[in-house]
């Protein structure tokens, strides 16, 4: 059988090839049958074009088309006319067009679909990714594929214009400490000894800056074996960056500037610069995390020096123990009994706090509340003074805990608070800059403090350079030389200036808890290089997956990658993880107990 051969797309079909006579190959979208005419809607990657088929002029087509079915694969031969004024399809670019088919072959049948492609958002999404090959079929998953790849294609063609090479790293990597747990993958030639996969390329691109390469950037896969939330998967990819000689406006700068340079490519709409930035005391102290959504306002407040005379006893004893009262203030916003009794049960069972309470502002600046009582006669005049706005008739949402666990608390609140009262994207109308807000955020914390462990944890990674010396009892206060970039509530990436010089790599190790054995077993190899000529150095790690995510306007990663896992870390189509043969186990010395 004779194969035609496609002559074009079935989405570039315009007024240049009437009355010409074409080739398209594509899936059935659709079959409509009035009789004597068949009209089929054939669709490719491109778009969709009309195909009418005449069967009283051919015998061989009625054959052919009376058992074609939606999803069939088809190659046509045909002429491409104008539809008459009435019959024009506004929907599709296509629409002007209809191609008359004089020839037809089935290239390939489809049975019975699990779903149907266009009502596929109706149908679980276990089901799609089962059939995740079918899911991809629709165009708007098509278009965040497509989306995705000229995203990628402009990071290259940005970082190559800036001299950074694209230098691949290793797969098979060492097991190191810190971070998430990795995935470790056992060696047949080296019996009881195993490989990792990377969760970055952390160390080989500092090492890459020790080989003088001076620039470098890589599309890397990164794996982490984690417990999953809504936008984890056990895979990822990560744009990853590594530059000698420079300090953080550097980095920061080169990746304002390719953030730009990706919006004029899909947009050609050009960013503002600079990015905003603050400090992580200053984003966590207003919003309670440290990537905050600035799309809305509702900034948390301390009101603690209101209750240091409560008679209030959780408050009271919170207090006395160096807990903080933390508030959101609703302006002009009445909530009725069972919104506040929702929003207590969320505090409860979702933040995982003691309570939350609820004060009512009313017009005449008095408040309402089943605390009324326990507050001070002063107490709107006073809260005015802290919440300016409390002018103002609204409601008043009040934690307290220990700090962070209030303000974390809040944060969520205030998020919660935002979606429910649609407060984001709230305005009449909107520019790219509106829609993304992003923001720099810095002066993290070197170390944080485990208290079930008893020991201190690098806030970023054990690599990063601090800000002040280390030669301090008071740890907890150090600033690392780190900072993250986010958008619209997101961590987008996060990078630091590297830690350079091997003495103070070794003190960093001590804080950490980790012995000079333990270093010299896990990082000998960068200690080393630290001692033969290592050159101040940063970089940065943007998630790919993230920003087509934020780009293509969808709420999950999964949706942004062409085949995912779920949220338990199974493949539903390749049905991994899977057992293995026995034979394989035992030549990699394995046995499960």
């Amino acid at each position: 059988m004779q194969v035609f051969k496609r002559s074009v797309y079935c989405g570039q079909v315009n007024k240049d090839l009437l009355n010409k006579e074409i080739t398209l190959t594509g899936w059935v979208n659709k079959r409509r049958d009035l009789g004597n005419l068949i009209f089929i809607d054939l669709r490719d990657n491109t778009g969709i074009m009309q195909l009418v088929l005449n069967t009283k002029k051919s015998n061989e087509l009625i054959e052919i088309a009376k058992d074609i079915r939606s999803e069939f694969v088809l190659a046509v031969k045909g002429t491409v006319l104008k539809r008459t004024p009435e019959a024009i399809n506004k929907k599709i670019s296509t629409g002007e067009f209809e191609l008359i088919v004089n020839n037809l072959q089935v290239l390939s049948k489809a049975k019975a679909l699990p779903f149907q492609i266009d009502e596929s958002e109706n149908v679980s999404e276990e089901l799609r990714l089962k059939y995740r090959y079918l899911d991809l079929r629709r165009k708007r998953m098509h278009d965040l594929i497509l989306l995705r790849h000229k995203v990628t294609f402009a990071i290259r063609e940005f970082l190559n214009s800036k001299n950074f090479l694209e230098i691949e790293t290793p797969i098979l990597s060492k097991s190191t400490p810190e971070g998430a747990r990795d995935f470790l993958v056992p060696s047949r030639l080296q019996p009881e000894k195993f490989y990792a996969l990377p969760q970055s390329p952390q160390i080989y691109k500092q090492l890459l800056m020790a080989s003088g390469m001076d620039k470098y950037f890589q599309i890397a896969k990164s794996f982490r074996d984690e417990d999953f939330r809504a936008n984890r998967q056990p895979e990822f990819t990560q744009v990853d960056m590594e530059m000698s000689f420079v300090q953080e406006e550097d980095i920061i700068n080169t990746i304002e500037d390719m953030i730009k340079f990706i919006f004029e490519k899909i947009y050609n709409t050009a960013l503002k610069l600079p990015f905003p930035r603050y400090s992580y005391q200053e984003v966590f102290s207003k919003f309670g995390t440290d990537k905050p959504d600035c799309r809305f306002g509702l900034e948390i407040q301390d009101i603690t020096k209101l209750f240091e005379s409560t008679e209030l006893k959780f408050l009271k004893s919170n207090i006395e123990a160096g807990g903080k009262v933390g508030a959101i203030f609703i302006k002009n916003q009445d909530f009725s009994r069972s919104e506040i009794s929702n929003l207590e049960k969320f505090a409860k069972t979702i933040l995982k706090v003691g309570g939350l309470l609820s004060i009512k502002i009313t017009d005449a600046q008095k408040t309402e509340s089943n605390i009324t009582k326990f507050l001070p006669t002063d107490f709107a005049s006073e809260l005015q003074k802290i919440i300016p706005d409390t002018k103002n008739p609204g409601t008043l949402f009040i934690i307290s805990d220990k700090f962070k666990k209030a303000w974390e608390a809040l944060g969520r609140l205030r998020l919660e608070l935002g979606k429910k009262l649609n407060l984001i994207n709230s305005k009449e109308t909107f520019n790219v800059q509106d829609e993304f807000n992003f923001l720099w955020v810095t002066d993290f914390p070197m170390f944080e403090w485990n208290e079930d462990e008893k020991r201190f944890y690098s806030t970023h990674h054990p690599f990063t350079a601090p800000k002040d010396s280390l030669e301090t009892n008071d740890l907890e206060n150090i600033k690392a030389r780190a900072y993250d970039i986010v958008c619209n509530g997101e961590e987008m990436g996060g990078g630091s200036i590297r830690i350079h010089d091997s003495k103070t790599q070794a003190k960093v190790f001590e804080i950490l808890g980790i012995d000079k054995k333990e270093a010299e077993s896990k990082f000998g190899f960068l200690l080393e290089a630290q001692e033969l000529g290592f050159p101040p150095h940063g970089g940065l790690a943007l998630g790919l997956d993230r920003l087509i995510m934020l780009l293509g306007k969808t709420d999950s990663i999964r949706d942004v990658i062409a085949f995912p896992k779920t949220q338990s870390g199974v493949c539903p189509m390749m049905q991994t993880p899977s057992n293995v043969d026995e034979k394989q186990l035992k030549e990699l010395g394995i046995k499960f107990k």
